[in-house]
Protein backbone atom coordinates (compact mmCIF):
# COMPACT_ATOMS: atom_id res chain seq x y z
CA UNK A 1 0.00 0.00 0.00
CA UNK A 2 1.27 3.46 -0.89
CA UNK A 3 2.06 5.84 1.92
CA UNK A 4 -0.30 8.84 2.06
CA UNK A 5 0.85 10.71 5.17
CA UNK A 6 4.20 12.31 6.10
CA UNK A 7 5.63 11.68 2.63
CA UNK A 8 7.94 14.67 2.93
CA UNK A 9 8.51 14.48 6.69
CA UNK A 10 11.94 13.35 7.84
CA UNK A 11 11.28 13.26 11.58
CA UNK A 12 8.73 14.33 14.20
CA UNK A 13 9.81 14.83 17.81
CA UNK A 14 7.53 15.59 20.74
CA UNK A 15 8.40 18.78 22.62
CA UNK A 16 7.88 19.56 26.30
CA UNK A 17 4.66 21.47 26.89
CA UNK A 18 4.56 25.22 27.53
CA UNK A 19 3.79 24.41 31.17
CA UNK A 20 6.95 22.31 31.38
CA UNK A 21 9.04 25.26 30.24
CA UNK A 22 7.12 27.67 32.46
CA UNK A 23 7.88 25.52 35.50
CA UNK A 24 11.53 25.15 34.56
CA UNK A 25 11.95 28.89 33.95
CA UNK A 26 9.31 30.52 36.10
CA UNK A 27 8.35 34.17 36.04
CA UNK A 28 8.82 36.07 39.30
CA UNK A 29 6.25 38.32 40.96
CA UNK A 30 8.52 41.28 40.21
CA UNK A 31 8.58 40.46 36.50
CA UNK A 32 4.81 39.93 36.44
CA UNK A 33 4.49 43.50 37.76
CA UNK A 34 7.11 44.78 35.30
CA UNK A 35 5.37 43.27 32.26
CA UNK A 36 1.88 44.20 33.45
CA UNK A 37 2.87 47.81 34.06
CA UNK A 38 4.87 47.86 30.82
CA UNK A 39 1.87 46.75 28.79
CA UNK A 40 -0.29 49.31 30.57
CA UNK A 41 2.22 52.05 29.76
CA UNK A 42 2.35 51.08 26.09
CA UNK A 43 -1.44 50.97 25.89
CA UNK A 44 -1.56 54.45 27.41
CA UNK A 45 0.93 55.70 24.82
CA UNK A 46 -1.25 54.13 22.13
CA UNK A 47 -4.39 55.86 23.35
CA UNK A 48 -2.66 59.20 23.87
CA UNK A 49 -2.91 59.40 27.65
CA UNK A 50 0.88 59.05 28.04
CA UNK A 51 2.76 61.48 25.79
CA UNK A 52 6.21 59.99 26.20
CA UNK A 53 8.00 58.91 23.03
CA UNK A 54 8.31 55.16 22.50
CA UNK A 55 11.54 53.65 21.21
CA UNK A 56 11.78 49.93 20.45
CA UNK A 57 15.49 49.28 19.96
CA UNK A 58 17.70 46.24 19.82
CA UNK A 59 19.42 43.67 17.63
CA UNK A 60 17.72 42.48 14.46
CA UNK A 61 17.87 39.04 16.09
CA UNK A 62 19.34 37.47 19.20
CA UNK A 63 21.99 34.88 18.36
CA UNK A 64 24.49 35.34 21.20
CA UNK A 65 23.23 35.33 24.81
CA UNK A 66 26.32 37.10 26.16
CA UNK A 67 26.19 39.96 23.66
CA UNK A 68 22.42 40.26 24.01
CA UNK A 69 22.75 40.53 27.78
CA UNK A 70 25.44 43.19 27.51
CA UNK A 71 23.18 45.17 25.19
CA UNK A 72 20.26 44.82 27.62
CA UNK A 73 22.38 46.17 30.49
CA UNK A 74 23.40 49.18 28.42
CA UNK A 75 19.80 49.78 27.39
CA UNK A 76 18.58 49.55 30.99
CA UNK A 77 20.97 52.26 32.10
CA UNK A 78 19.93 54.51 29.22
CA UNK A 79 16.24 53.77 29.78
CA UNK A 80 16.46 54.86 33.42
CA UNK A 81 18.24 58.05 32.39
CA UNK A 82 15.63 59.04 29.78
CA UNK A 83 12.45 57.64 31.34
CA UNK A 84 10.78 60.98 32.07
CA UNK A 85 10.34 61.66 28.34
CA UNK A 86 11.10 58.39 26.53
CA UNK A 87 9.92 54.81 27.08
CA UNK A 88 12.43 52.25 25.84
CA UNK A 89 11.59 48.64 25.00
CA UNK A 90 14.23 46.15 23.89
CA UNK A 91 13.83 44.37 20.60
CA UNK A 92 14.27 40.67 21.52
CA UNK A 93 13.64 38.68 18.33
CA UNK A 94 14.01 34.89 18.26
CA UNK A 95 12.07 34.14 15.06
CA UNK A 96 13.03 35.45 11.63
CA UNK A 97 10.63 35.16 8.69
CA UNK A 98 12.73 34.62 5.58
CA UNK A 99 11.97 35.74 2.03
CA UNK A 100 13.50 32.48 0.79
CA UNK A 101 15.83 30.57 3.12
CA UNK A 102 18.34 31.42 5.84
CA UNK A 103 18.84 31.25 9.60
CA UNK A 104 15.36 31.41 11.11
CA UNK A 105 16.32 32.49 14.60
CA UNK A 106 17.39 31.19 17.98
CA UNK A 107 14.19 29.26 18.65
CA UNK A 108 14.66 27.18 15.50
CA UNK A 109 18.45 26.86 15.35
CA UNK A 110 20.09 27.98 18.60
CA UNK A 111 23.40 26.31 17.74
CA UNK A 112 23.68 28.15 14.40
CA UNK A 113 24.60 24.92 12.64
CA UNK A 114 21.40 23.80 10.94
CA UNK A 115 20.62 21.19 13.60
CA UNK A 116 17.18 22.68 14.40
CA UNK A 117 17.37 21.94 18.11
CA UNK A 118 14.02 23.60 18.79
CA UNK A 119 13.67 22.10 22.27
CA UNK A 120 16.87 23.85 23.30
CA UNK A 121 15.96 26.99 21.34
CA UNK A 122 12.70 27.48 23.24
CA UNK A 123 14.54 27.01 26.52
CA UNK A 124 17.26 29.50 25.58
CA UNK A 125 14.69 32.04 24.39
CA UNK A 126 12.65 31.83 27.57
CA UNK A 127 15.78 31.95 29.72
CA UNK A 128 17.06 35.04 27.91
CA UNK A 129 13.71 36.81 28.28
CA UNK A 130 13.78 36.05 31.99
CA UNK A 131 17.30 37.43 32.37
CA UNK A 132 16.48 40.62 30.47
CA UNK A 133 13.26 41.08 32.43
CA UNK A 134 15.10 40.54 35.72
CA UNK A 135 17.24 43.54 34.73
CA UNK A 136 14.03 45.59 34.56
CA UNK A 137 13.97 45.89 30.76
CA UNK A 138 10.71 45.60 28.81
CA UNK A 139 10.82 43.13 25.91
CA UNK A 140 9.39 43.25 22.38
CA UNK A 141 9.36 40.37 19.90
CA UNK A 142 7.87 39.20 16.62
CA UNK A 143 5.71 36.10 16.69
CA UNK A 144 6.10 34.01 13.54
CA UNK A 145 4.85 30.58 14.57
CA UNK A 146 1.40 30.71 16.23
CA UNK A 147 2.48 28.14 18.84
CA UNK A 148 5.43 30.22 20.08
CA UNK A 149 3.42 32.64 22.29
CA UNK A 150 2.39 29.79 24.59
CA UNK A 151 6.07 29.32 25.43
CA UNK A 152 7.32 32.90 25.90
CA UNK A 153 4.51 35.49 25.72
CA UNK A 154 4.32 36.05 29.49
CA UNK A 155 7.63 37.95 29.30
CA UNK A 156 6.62 40.09 26.29
CA UNK A 157 5.27 43.66 26.59
CA UNK A 158 4.91 44.42 22.86
CA UNK A 159 4.62 42.13 19.86
CA UNK A 160 4.97 42.58 16.11
CA UNK A 161 3.39 40.82 13.18
CA UNK A 162 5.84 41.27 10.32
CA UNK A 163 5.39 42.42 6.75
CA UNK A 164 5.48 38.86 5.41
CA UNK A 165 2.76 37.58 7.75
CA UNK A 166 0.46 40.58 8.28
CA UNK A 167 -1.88 39.37 5.53
CA UNK A 168 -2.08 35.87 7.01
CA UNK A 169 -5.38 34.93 8.63
CA UNK A 170 -3.49 32.64 11.00
CA UNK A 171 -1.45 35.55 12.36
CA UNK A 172 -4.39 37.93 12.55
CA UNK A 173 -6.28 35.33 14.58
CA UNK A 174 -3.28 34.80 16.85
CA UNK A 175 -2.92 38.54 17.43
CA UNK A 176 -6.58 38.80 18.39
CA UNK A 177 -5.85 36.67 21.45
CA UNK A 178 -2.47 38.05 22.52
CA UNK A 179 -2.36 39.82 25.87
CA UNK A 180 -0.04 42.64 24.82
CA UNK A 181 -0.34 45.45 22.23
CA UNK A 182 0.47 44.20 18.72
CA UNK A 183 1.96 46.24 15.89
CA UNK A 184 1.18 45.17 12.32
CA UNK A 185 3.73 46.15 9.70
CA UNK A 186 2.65 47.21 6.23
CA UNK A 187 3.21 44.61 3.50
CA UNK A 188 6.55 44.02 1.80
CA UNK A 189 5.16 45.68 -1.32
CA UNK A 190 4.32 48.77 0.74
CA UNK A 191 0.57 48.26 1.12
CA UNK A 192 -0.72 50.11 4.17
CA UNK A 193 -4.30 48.99 3.57
CA UNK A 194 -3.12 45.40 4.11
CA UNK A 195 -2.00 46.29 7.65
CA UNK A 196 -5.14 48.32 8.33
CA UNK A 197 -7.22 45.30 7.35
CA UNK A 198 -5.11 43.19 9.72
CA UNK A 199 -5.81 45.61 12.57
CA UNK A 200 -9.55 45.45 11.89
CA UNK A 201 -9.38 41.65 11.83
CA UNK A 202 -7.27 41.25 14.97
CA UNK A 203 -9.52 43.66 16.88
CA UNK A 204 -12.38 41.22 16.35
CA UNK A 205 -13.30 37.90 17.97
CA UNK A 206 -11.99 34.71 16.38
CA UNK A 207 -12.16 30.97 16.80
CA UNK A 208 -9.31 28.79 15.55
CA UNK A 209 -7.14 25.74 16.12
CA UNK A 210 -4.31 26.15 18.60
CA UNK A 211 -2.57 24.53 21.54
CA UNK A 212 -3.15 25.02 25.25
CA UNK A 213 -0.53 25.33 27.99
CA UNK A 214 -0.36 21.55 28.24
CA UNK A 215 0.47 21.27 24.54
CA UNK A 216 -2.90 19.79 23.62
CA UNK A 217 -4.54 20.62 20.30
CA UNK A 218 -7.38 22.95 21.24
CA UNK A 219 -10.17 25.17 20.04
CA UNK A 220 -9.23 28.76 20.88
CA UNK A 221 -11.88 31.49 21.16
CA UNK A 222 -10.58 35.06 21.46
CA UNK A 223 -12.06 38.38 22.55
CA UNK A 224 -10.18 40.51 20.01
CA UNK A 225 -7.16 42.72 20.72
CA UNK A 226 -8.15 46.38 21.24
CA UNK A 227 -4.52 47.50 21.13
CA UNK A 228 -3.55 46.46 17.61
CA UNK A 229 -1.85 49.26 15.68
CA UNK A 230 0.16 50.16 12.58
CA UNK A 231 3.92 50.07 12.04
CA UNK A 232 5.23 51.73 8.87
CA UNK A 233 8.38 50.02 7.55
CA UNK A 234 8.46 50.96 3.87
CA UNK A 235 8.23 48.45 1.04
CA UNK A 236 9.40 47.61 -2.45
CA UNK A 237 7.46 50.68 -3.60
CA UNK A 238 9.73 52.86 -1.45
CA UNK A 239 9.91 54.34 2.05
CA UNK A 240 6.81 55.58 3.88
CA UNK A 241 8.14 57.59 6.80
CA UNK A 242 7.57 60.98 5.11
CA UNK A 243 4.79 63.27 6.33
CA UNK A 244 2.61 62.62 3.27
CA UNK A 245 2.71 58.84 3.78
CA UNK A 246 2.07 59.26 7.49
CA UNK A 247 -0.95 61.49 6.88
CA UNK A 248 -2.37 59.03 4.34
CA UNK A 249 -1.89 56.20 6.83
CA UNK A 250 -3.71 58.08 9.57
CA UNK A 251 -6.65 58.71 7.23
CA UNK A 252 -6.85 55.00 6.35
CA UNK A 253 -6.86 54.11 10.05
CA UNK A 254 -9.54 56.69 10.80
CA UNK A 255 -11.67 55.44 7.92
CA UNK A 256 -11.45 51.91 9.32
CA UNK A 257 -12.39 53.21 12.78
CA UNK A 258 -9.33 51.70 14.48
CA UNK A 259 -6.49 53.16 16.55
CA UNK A 260 -4.90 55.90 14.46
CA UNK A 261 -1.65 56.19 16.39
CA UNK A 262 1.34 54.58 14.70
CA UNK A 263 4.98 53.59 15.01
CA UNK A 264 7.60 54.07 12.31
CA UNK A 265 10.35 51.54 11.68
CA UNK A 266 13.59 53.37 10.89
CA UNK A 267 15.13 50.25 9.37
CA UNK A 268 14.12 47.78 6.65
CA UNK A 269 12.73 49.41 3.49
CA UNK A 270 12.55 52.82 5.19
CA UNK A 271 16.34 52.82 5.45
CA UNK A 272 16.90 51.13 2.11
CA UNK A 273 18.19 48.20 4.19
CA UNK A 274 21.27 50.26 5.08
CA UNK A 275 21.75 50.80 8.82
CA UNK A 276 23.68 54.01 8.14
CA UNK A 277 20.40 55.59 7.01
CA UNK A 278 18.56 54.88 10.26
CA UNK A 279 19.59 58.18 11.92
CA UNK A 280 18.32 60.13 8.89
CA UNK A 281 14.96 58.36 9.04
CA UNK A 282 14.81 58.85 12.80
CA UNK A 283 15.45 62.58 12.45
CA UNK A 284 12.74 63.00 9.82
CA UNK A 285 10.21 61.15 11.97
CA UNK A 286 11.27 62.96 15.12
CA UNK A 287 10.87 66.34 13.41
CA UNK A 288 7.29 65.41 12.49
CA UNK A 289 6.63 64.61 16.12
CA UNK A 290 8.22 67.84 17.34
CA UNK A 291 6.09 69.81 14.88
CA UNK A 292 2.95 68.48 16.53
CA UNK A 293 2.08 65.14 14.94
CA UNK A 294 1.20 63.30 18.15
CA UNK A 295 -0.19 60.38 16.12
CA UNK A 296 3.43 59.26 15.71
CA UNK A 297 3.96 57.61 19.07
CA UNK A 298 7.38 56.11 18.49
CA UNK A 299 10.00 54.43 16.34
CA UNK A 300 11.79 51.13 15.90
CA UNK A 301 15.58 50.90 15.57
CA UNK A 302 17.80 47.95 14.71
CA UNK A 303 20.77 48.40 17.00
CA UNK A 304 23.53 46.22 18.42
CA UNK A 305 26.76 46.61 20.36
CA UNK A 306 28.77 46.97 17.17
CA UNK A 307 27.62 48.34 13.83
CA UNK A 308 26.93 46.44 10.64
CA UNK A 309 26.31 42.75 10.06
CA UNK A 310 28.21 39.56 9.30
CA UNK A 311 27.61 36.28 7.52
CA UNK A 312 27.69 33.09 9.52
CA UNK A 313 28.87 29.68 8.40
CA UNK A 314 26.93 26.67 9.71
CA UNK A 315 30.14 24.65 9.50
CA UNK A 316 31.93 27.16 11.77
CA UNK A 317 29.27 28.76 13.98
CA UNK A 318 31.82 29.87 16.60
CA UNK A 319 33.78 32.03 14.17
CA UNK A 320 31.76 35.20 14.63
CA UNK A 321 32.65 38.74 15.64
CA UNK A 322 31.23 39.66 19.04
CA UNK A 323 28.22 41.95 19.19
CA UNK A 324 27.61 42.06 15.43
CA UNK A 325 24.30 41.02 13.86
CA UNK A 326 24.10 37.88 11.72
CA UNK A 327 20.85 39.02 10.11
CA UNK A 328 20.04 42.65 9.20
CA UNK A 329 22.74 45.26 9.71
CA UNK A 330 22.39 47.37 12.85
CA UNK A 331 23.49 50.69 14.28
CA UNK A 332 26.28 50.43 16.83
CA UNK A 333 25.64 51.20 20.50
CA UNK A 334 27.60 54.47 20.59
CA UNK A 335 25.51 56.00 17.79
CA UNK A 336 22.29 54.59 19.26
CA UNK A 337 22.99 56.14 22.65
CA UNK A 338 23.87 59.49 21.08
CA UNK A 339 20.70 59.44 18.95
CA UNK A 340 18.42 58.78 21.91
CA UNK A 341 20.09 61.27 24.23
CA UNK A 342 19.85 63.95 21.57
CA UNK A 343 16.15 63.20 21.10
CA UNK A 344 15.59 63.42 24.84
CA UNK A 345 17.22 66.85 24.99
CA UNK A 346 14.78 68.18 22.38
CA UNK A 347 11.55 66.83 23.84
Amino acid sequence: MKKLSNVNIDNIQALPSPNDYNQQISITDETVSLVSEGRKTLNNILNGSDDRFLIIAGPCSIHDIEAGTEYAKKLKQLSDELSSKIVIVMRVYFEKPRTTVGWKGMIYDPDLNGSFNIESGLLKARSFLKNVSDLGVLCATEFVDPITPQYIADFVSWAAIGARTAESQTHRQMASGLSMPVGFKNGTGGSIQLAVDAIVSSSSKHGFLGVDSNGNASMVLTKGNPNSHLVLRGGSSGPNYDSKSVEMSIKLLQKANVNNHLIIDCSHANSGKDYRNEPKVFESVFQQRLKGNSKIIGVMLESHINAGSQDHDEANPDKLDYGVSITDSCLGWTETEQLLKDAYSRL
